[in-house]
């Protein structure tokens, strides 16, 4: 069955039932060792009254998220004599929020005040030319009078909302953390209003031995961009995601997991995963639109790249289209190459069009995925950091580096499935060119590395091209030309193996598999001898 945009077979079969929601559901939440959950679970069929956060102990160490409110967070202020001395910073939070804040100016001064040591270093200059520039003089005023005095309520309201410790997401370490929706959305006013602490060395310099591993999380480095359009659309996306939970209080929960496997990853030369998953290949729709399945996030290895900067491609605008998936950055350490993260239950809060510097923000998004029986969406967001082939591409095909994003996506894929799974798992993966962007990978290997991913994980695999047939049919071509030939996963593996042994610039991946199965079928077998000696 063919349509003018899609190839293979239908998504009914990549769910796995009818309907995009007739897949099982993950896991519920469950207070564990190592789940923190920083709420009170409510029984089933309990209402869509807001969540009631769990009581704790503030903790201040390298193991813990250091939360603006906390009492050992302290800023130095000099007094009216010039001595300077240590104050709490939550106290001059709270003062400079509680004052009227009615334009762009007055809201640079008041983050300023608790911000002192880079008074001469943040100009603000994307945020004067949103508010200034770019936003009808009606809109502007709008967000001034009726907005932000409930961002500042909300950010202030962070120790009533958040009462127990957030643990980071450590490397190493198969964790995870759920928190409300409305304690995620007060940790975000808090990162607009920049007033997580900033930790500095003596001599000014960042701290290198804390935190090094976690990207910055408050938005002063999304405001120091020279305000390009595309930038500009993405403050747009953030200030209408602040306006919709500012006007109703969202009562779901949102699930942030963490998966580390280093010893126990497939011997992808001798698999024998047949290659036969089932295959829906789109060049016309988009990842961010596949109801039901798995969506990857192409990350960085920083969870969310340059979405605080200007970087604006694939993870950059899902992370502001669905702001709850930026609190990720405030506790999750880098990725290895043995990780992947896992986030189940982000809304979507804003449509777009463009890509890049034509990023722009299109109007309001009313998200109508339907909730799992822990009050999260029905949307699971894998995120994976391909490597990036910034100078010479053709490195991707050595053996070392096909290894490493075989791993890497087949950590990914198996994400709450069993071991060794005899059956497909459900529900399948929504992809496309991971990594193939600016990250210079090649379509070609991508395609087959993620084919076999899902083959060993027994996913089914929803391709999407993003308007691009050329890649749409190709990789169809490929797949149907691997499936008449029963190859299996090992088999394919040892084939491209062969490849990596040849002028790889002159010669193209595709071409020489259809060349090897169609001329000398049985060499498949004996291809394991490139690896000996």
């Amino acid at each position: 069955m063919e349509s003018n945009n899609w190839r293979g077979v239908p998504l009914t079969e990549i769910w796995g039932a009818e309907s995009p929601w007739g897949a099982p559901e993950f896991p519920l939440v469950v207070l564990a060792a190592d789940h923190t959950v920083l709420y009170h679970i409510p029984s089933l069929g309990s209402g869509d009254q807001p969540l009631e956060p769990r009581n704790g102990e503030d903790k201040w160490d390298d193991d813990f998220v250091k939360l603006p409110c906390s009492s050992q967070s302290l800023h130095q202020v000099q007094d009216s004599s010039g001595e300077t001395h240590m104050k709490k910073r939550w106290d001059s939070i709270q003062k400079a929020l509680s004052q009227p804040i009615r334009n762009s100016q007055e809201l640079a001064d008041a983050i300023l005040s608790y911000n002192t040591q880079l008074k001469d270093t943040w100009k603000f200059k994307a945020l004067h030319k949103l508010f200034n520039e770019h936003l009808e003089k009606e809109e502007s005023q709008h967000f001034f009078d009726v907005t932000l005095p409930q961002m500042t309520k909300l950010a202030l309201d962070l120790p009533k909302l958040i009462q127990s410790p957030i643990p980071v997401l450590k490397q190493n370490k198969n964790q995870s953390i759920s928190l409300t929706q409305q304690q995620i959305s007060s940790l975000l006013a808090n990162a607009f209003f920049c007033s997580f602490p900033r930790l500095k060395q003596e001599d000014g310099k960042e701290k290198t031995s804390e935190y090094v591993f976690i990207p910055r999380f408050n938005f002063n480095t999304l405001y120091e961009t020279s305000g390009a359009d595309h930038v500009l659309g993405k403050l747009k996306c953030l200030l209408n995601y602040f306006k919709r939970i500012c006007t109703e209080v969202p009562v779901g929960a949102v699930t942030f997991s963490r998966r580390s496997v280093s010893d126990h990853c497939p011997d992808w030369s001798k698999s024998s995963a047949s290659l036969s998953v089932p295959l829906h290949v789109d060049s016309s729709n988009g990842i961010e639109d596949a109801d039901g399945l798995i969506q990857m996030d192409f990350a960085n290895k920083r969870l969310g790249g340059g979405v605080l900067r200007r970087g604006c491609v694939q993870e950059e605008i899902r992370f502001v289209i669905c702001p709850e998936l930026l609190v990720s950055m405030l506790f999750t350490e880098t990725l290895l190459p043995h990780e992947a993260v896992m986030i189940i239950g982000c809304e979507r809060y804003s449509k777009h069009s463009g890509y890049s510097r034509t990023f722009r923000f299109e109007g309001d998004h009313r998200d109508v995925t339907p909730s799992d029986s822990s009050r999260r969406r029905r949307v699971a967001v894998l995120a994976m950091d391909a490597t990036p082939y910034r100078g010479d591409k053709y490195l991707q095909y050595t053996l070392p580096a096909i290894d490493r994003e075989l791993n890497k996506a087949w950590v990914g894929f198996s994400f709450y499935s069993k071991q060794q799974p005899s059956c497909l798992q459900h529900p399948g993966l929504a992809t496309g060119n991971w990594g193939c962007g600016a990250y210079g990978g090649l379509p070609q290997l991508k395609t087959l590395v993620q084919l076999m991913a899902c083959a060993e994980a027994r996913r089914p695999m929803a391709y999407y091209t993003f308007n691009d047939e050329g890649i749409r049919d190709e990789f169809v071509n490929v797949y149907n030309m691997l499936k008449e030939h029963k190859v299996t996963v090992g088999q394919l593996y040892q084939l491209i193996a062969m490849f990596c042994t040849t002028d790889v610039r002159k010669n193209n991946l595709h071409d020489f598999i259809q060349h090897a199965l169609n001329n000398d079928p049985p060499s498949i077998e004996n291809t394991a001898k490139l690896n000996e000696g």
